[in-house]
């Protein structure tokens, strides 16, 4: 399953009647989009609105994880993964009217991996690893070539980082591309884009090439989305009950009476990907240390977070992919026992102090860990992980920053440690958060047999032996101490009674096509 854990993963009320068109929803985000492209897209509120207004070459099913026609109505891939040859639909157009062909895919690519590059488009750059360049083969027919096997890319063509955009948009800079002035083929596009307050998307008149994942042919049901950034949870929820937003994001165990009092619901769907976790700085203070970083795992009670913090309709992290991933495994050693951290410590030579904090060679087991609130649930998670860890005599200190600040600390690995978590649906998303070549936000130098895995499950097309690939990396990512495991994320979102058939696509974000509202 991709999409579902407890709850349902889309509205639909069987007496609601036959779909209507027209009406605008009104949506709250829990918090601002970070930019308006989405190539550059990374958190989840931000892929909600960027989601809309493009097409990708292909699309995922939710259901069985397969990889299904779009912007692209065949492809052909190479014996080597090497080469990804895309034949395109005919008569699709941009929102300004210009034909979407093979030149446009050509363009949208080269300027990703030209002028944004991963410094701002850090998961699209992943996803084009090597790549050489695209061939326009004819008018409909492009040709994508890398320089080593990419098996990940067939599935990362789903994805809207990879979303394909016009020229006169892959041609802007970076910056020009967040203002909102963006130009999809997607079922909707930008009406009004104001930063960090709101965005407003109207429907695109004329739309009739949707994925062959979505519930109908034609146009969107909505002439409008209403997105509004409310950050606090309550303002939310009351919002939501009261009849000024008809959707919102983030909706935590406590907001569930009120929401369900009003009619509404509350769906739900399990984020695959990398789980939310803490990936330490190997190169700074104590967490140079393996042991300190291999003992931090048995100390973390992940069901008390979850049973505290957030609810039945989240999970523990048992692995270092989600349990949502095609080749996610269980993972043993994720399990709660501060009793075998205890014993890791003190056999490394940390000793508890005075106050109750482990020293060693006169300096203390303590770490800041650097986060943003991007999702609501993250300050209440690491205040319950700091008294955890306090018991096995660990000092975690919390550093809440801005969303564009982590970014930028990330960049220049400026932080002891730093929690978030990546989702994909496929299990690449290890490759693109733990290689030594990517972002590396582990600062590591080589590992032999992990940077093995991660390049060799690139080049197998075969899914059984590329899932036993994968379950490898996983150990190996958690035996080097690269990712401390919390808890799984899952979107829950607060629907009006109204609302039907809102929909998670096989990332666990919105797809808002299939939505309508009922009288």
């Amino acid at each position: 399953m991709l999409a579902g854990c407890a709850g349902s993963a889309t509205t639909s009320a069987a007496d609601a009647g036959p779909p209507q068109s027209g009406g605008t929803l009104r949506y709250g985000l829990s918090g601002a989009p970070t930019c308006s492209d989405p190539a550059q897209s990374g958190t989840n509120q931000t892929i909600y609105v960027t989601r809309q207004v493009v097409d990708s070459l292909t699309d995922q099913n939710p259901e069985t994880g397969e990889v299904e026609p779009w912007l692209a109505e065949s492809w052909e891939v190479g014996a080597d993964a090497k080469s990804f040859t895309f034949q395109l639909k005919d008569g699709v157009t941009f929102s300004d009217g210009t034909p979407l062909d093979a030149t446009a895919v050509k363009d949208n690519f080269d300027a990703i991996t030209g002028t944004l590059g991963a410094a701002k488009a850090p998961l699209a750059a992943s996803y084009l690893t090597g790549y050489q360049g695209a061939t326009v083969v004819g008018p409909l027919t492009v040709r994508i070539d890398f320089s080593a096997p990419n098996a990940q890319f067939l599935q990362a063509s789903s994805t809207p980082q990879l979303g394909i955009q016009s020229t006169a948009t892959s041609a802007q800079s970076a910056e020009s591309r967040c203002l909102g002035t963006n130009i999809g083929s997607g079922p909707f596009t930008y009406a009004d884009y104001q930063k960090d307050r709101s965005v407003t998307l109207a429907k695109r008149t004329g739309y009739n090439w949707g994925s062959a994942v979505f519930g109908h042919e034609g146009e969107a049901y909505l002439d409008r989305i209403e997105f509004t950034i409310v950050p606090e949870s309550g303002v939310r929820t009351g919002s939501l009950s009261s009849d000024q937003l008809d959707a919102v994001s983030d909706a935590l165990p406590q907001d569930a009476p009120q929401i369900e009092a009003t009619g509404g619901r509350i769906l739900t769907a399990s984020n695959p990907g990398v789980p939310f976790g803490i990936q330490p700085n190997v190169t700074r203070g104590a967490l140079q240390d393996p042991a300190v970083r291999t003992a931090l795992v048995p100390a973390i009670n992940r069901q008390e977070l979850v049973d505290t913090v957030l609810g039945p309709d989240f999970r523990t992290a048992t692995s270092t992919l989600a349990s949502a991933t095609p080749g996610y495994v269980e993972l043993a050693d994720v399990t709660y026992d501060p009793e075998k951290a205890k014993s890791l410590l003190d056999a490394a030579g940390w000793v508890p102090g005075g106050d109750g904090i482990r020293e060693k060679d006169g300096q203390k087991l303590s770490f800041k860990v650097m986060y943003s609130a991007v999702f609501a649930g993250n300050q209440a998670i690491l205040e319950l992980t700091q008294q955890q860890l306090r018991a096995v005599g660990v000092d975690l200190q919390l550093e809440l920053v801005s969303t564009s600040e982590a970014t930028a600390r990330q960049g220049t690995k400026d932080y002891d440690a730093t929690y978030y978590n990546s989702t994909r649906a496929d299990g690449d998303i290890l490759r693109t958060s733990f290689a030594v070549d990517g972002r590396n936000l582990n600062a590591r130098g080589p590992i032999p047999d992990l940077d093995a895995s991660l390049t060799e499950q690139l080049s197998t097309t075969d899914v059984a032996a590329r899932n036993e690939i994968l379950a490898t990396a996983q150990q190996q990512v958690l035996d080097n101490g690269l990712w401390i495991p919390t808890i799984e994320l899952s979107q829950a979102v607060g629907a009006a009674s109204k609302v039907q058939d809102l929909k998670f696509e096989a990332s666990a974000r919105l797809q808002f096509f299939d939505t309508w509202l009922s009288a």
